[in-house]
């Protein structure tokens, strides 16, 4: 079966009280749309992925990684910029399911869209819900009245639905304000209920952003690495993938370049996932001479599997010679283009050993590394 998921980003955040839209705030290096976008990429099933925007904030596209999603201008209501987003798919004569979520809920678990992509195969539309579990009241006048809460439940997204169903509901809609798409249904009718998730909760304020914040924090780690190479004549010197004027380059099995090694030891570290030589050992002739680019990319695309992402990188290089001041630049963009990530969470920092030991009498150079990474799972 083919899916389609459509993200619903095109709110103006009142009640969040920023210049910046809850959608484009970041935790550990991500927006919460890339939270979500980069969760929904893993699934092969979905096979388009539509971000609905505010056409005022397309100047937070930068801080985002839409590649592989198709842009949809919003509409003033919920309801509008879903039927955009419907209409669009309809017109591309899309069949299938279509799952529509908030931008506003990015902690949502794979485990969660299995289930709702699993058992729509047998039911039309696929709700995940909760129970409520606090006293439930209503006010009446001066006086409160208790109600069953067991005659009430809590909605979530992403929904799932067939996608001509609900395309033709909202086409017919002439009220403009709904809570969800769920509420157009009108009857329980081949509806599947899948338990919702606590942590699937709507970011409306700061409040709730602070809490996502909190668990992501949670699930932040570590990781250290370190590498040294000698320095000899008639080599070349790669420095974070960087070719660096110099008399004297590394000696190495690959291309020797410290930096990048060291890079690949912390994410490696960070991540829980052995060390550089395990994953490529000196004694393969496959990666004899190989470039350290090519390494990295192997390791950030593992780590992506796993649904880690880099959160910051801090690096020193350990030189003698050359002096790199004029070179950190080109290295920090060449390192953030490898891992995927913005060069305003790398840093890196050139230091001596004051002439001592084989660093500071110019036969080797080192870099050391700690990386953080997070989880989204």
């Amino acid at each position: 079966m083919r899916f389609s998921f459509i993200l619903l980003g095109g709110g103006n955040s009142n009640r969040f009280n920023s210049y910046t839209p809850k959608q484009y705030h970041k935790i550990a290096g991500k927006t919460l749309v890339d939270i979500s976008l980069k969760k929904i990429k893993q699934f092969k099933e979905i096979k388009t992925i539509i971000y609905v925007y505010n056409k005022k904030h397309k100047k937070h596209f930068k801080d985002t990684d839409l590649k592989g999603v198709k842009l949809i201008e919003g509409g003033k209501t919920r309801h509008e910029s879903t039927y955009n987003a419907l209409n669009y798919l309809i017109k591309k004569k899309k069949v299938g399911k279509v799952l529509i979520h908030d931008a506003a809920r990015p902690n949502f678990s794979q485990k969660l869209i299995k289930s709702i992509l699993v058992n729509s195969k047998k039911h039309k539309s696929v709700i995940p819900f909760l129970k409520i579990q606090d006293a439930l009241k209503k006010k009446k006048k001066q006086k409160f009245v208790n109600l069953d809460r067991n005659k009430f439940f809590l909605t979530q997204t992403p929904q799932c639905f067939n996608l001509n169903q609900i395309f033709q509901l909202h086409k017919k809609l002439k009220k403009e304000y709904v809570d969800d798409d769920f509420s157009l249904l009108g009857s329980f009718n081949n509806i599947k209920f899948v338990r919702g998730e606590k942590r699937n909760f709507k970011v409306t304020d700061r409040e709730d952003f602070n809490l996502l914040e909190n668990f992501y924090n949670s699930k932040i780690s570590i990781g250290i690495g370190f590498d040294v190479h000698r320095l000899v004549p008639g080599k070349i010197l790669f420095l974070g993938g960087v070719k660096i004027p110099s008399n004297l380059g590394t000696l190495g099995h690959s291309d020797g370049d410290p930096v990048l090694h060291s890079v690949i030891d912390a994410i490696l570290g960070a991540c829980n996932m052995g060390d550089i030589g395990e994953k490529f050992s000196d004694k393969n002739k496959k990666y004899k001479n190989i470039r350290s680019p090519e390494l990295i990319k192997n390791v950030i695309s593992e780590v992506k599997k796993q649904n880690y992402a880099i959160s910051n990188i801090d690096i020193n290089i350990i030189t003698e010679t050359p002096k790199l001041k004029k070179f950190k630049k080109k290295i920090s963009k060449n390192i953030a283009d490898l891992c995927e990530i913005s060069s305003n969470w790398i840093n890196i920092k050139a230091k001596t050993t004051e002439k001592l030991g084989v660093i500071g009498q110019e036969k080797a150079i080192a870099s050391e590394v700690v990386v953080s990474v997070v989880k989204y799972d």
